[in-house]
């Protein structure tokens, strides 16, 4: 039986992050032997299962020396056959020798700077983009693997759940609700997002309109600030990180994700998961991921304009969007459910031991 190690060098919840636990929690139920090594009291480490064997090593960054050379202990003393790294500051500490066991296999879920990658044996790409975006950089096609992401286990909320979360959030019971999920970073386009949701109309088919915006980061302040510039700020709720981001999601009438680069775009298939209308700007990861028309709304990246009015598009229409989000429900499961990712890594594994 194949027998895995996944370094993953981040200490606070991120999507690459919660992914990582997802996978590596799934092997382990599956009975594969699997070991992690993580950041200690790092909120990864407490999600992974009991059963799943860890090592804390500090990763402080990618020239830490020291934690290269635990790194490298550990891997001696556990032997397996597959090492998964996570993002940029796992895979730099990460160095294996070629050409012999245990197979290095670094995962990309974004575009990262590739001179941190190259040492790697193989690459996984989460979306058809950056396999794309690796390859032009000059990375080996026949040593890329698009595998994507699937989404966390989950219960859907009681009605009840639902409309005490949204009297906590101070949302009229007729509001039509948009929500996004992002880390509050340039790169994610909040402004974007928030220029688009001023120039619509306050109301719709005579219901107010909220926006929702759940996470947390740099631009916390500065967005909240021009929220209040663009005379918004009473029908935006900001109710900051939470690891169960699915629950504003429920809430939503439209989820939005108005990135100007993206991965793959985990906020889209937990809204799928949900069965919840996905707009999203032409971002190569959801342009990878969304079909647009079908199981989803695309609309030109950093064109607020644009945004704006396909989100009064989908609002004045309900038809449309029961019919975007349950097929954006089929898609998730037809193309993302659990099953088939953990197969296909699964799959990527013995293919790499056997060649």
């Amino acid at each position: 039986m194949i027998a895995s190690c996944h370094i993953v060098g981040g200490k606070a919840l991120g999507g690459a992050e919660l992914f990582y636990v997802r996978l590596v929690n799934a092997l382990s139920m599956r009975g594969y032997p699997v070991s992690a090594i993580t950041v200690e009291e790092g909120d990864v480490a407490a999600r992974l299962r009991a059963d799943v064997v860890q090592a804390h090593v500090p990763m402080r960054g990618v020239w830490d020396l020291e934690s290269r050379w635990q790194i490298a202990r550990i891997l001696r003393e556990h032997q397996p056959d597959i090492v998964q790294t996570y993002m940029g500051r796992a895979t730099r500490l990460t160095h294996l020798s070629k050409n012999q066991r245990p197979i290095h296999l670094a995962r990309l879920g974004g575009y990262y700077d590739p001179r941190g990658f190259r040492h790697a044996h193989a690459w996984i790409a989460a979306s058809a983009g950056i396999r794309e975006y690796l390859i032009r950089h000059g990375f080996p096609a026949s040593r890329i693997f698009h595998i994507s992401n699937f989404v966390a286990p989950y219960h859907l909320s009681s009605s009840a759940d639902l409309h005490q979360l949204r009297r906590e959030l101070d949302i009229p019971a007729d509001a039509l609700v948009v929500t996004a999920v992002g880390r509050l970073h340039p790169v994610k386009g909040f402004d974007d997002l928030l220029a688009a949701f001023a120039s619509l109309p306050a109301h719709i088919n005579d219901r107010p309109i909220h926006l929702i915006v759940v996470g947390d980061g740099p631009l916390a302040g500065r967005l909240r600030q021009y929220a209040a510039q663009l005379g918004i700020d009473r029908r935006v709720r900001w109710p900051g990180w939470h690891d169960h981001a699915g629950r504003f999601q429920e809430l939503a009438d439209l989820c939005v994700c108005s990135s100007r680069q993206e991965g793959l775009g985990n906020t889209i298939l937990e809204a799928w998961a949900r069965s919840r209308a996905v707009l999203s700007t032409r971002a190569l990861g959801p342009a990878d991921t969304i079909t647009h028309h079908e199981d989803g709304w695309l609309t030109p990246v950093g064109d607020p304009k644009s945004l704006a009015a396909a989100m009064e598009l989908l609002l004045q229409n309900e038809a449309l969007r029961l019919e975007l989000a349950a097929n954006g429900h089929r898609t998730l499961v037809a193309r993302h459910g659990e099953d088939a990712i953990v197969d296909a890594y699964l799959e990527l594994y013995r293919a790499m031991l056997t060649t």
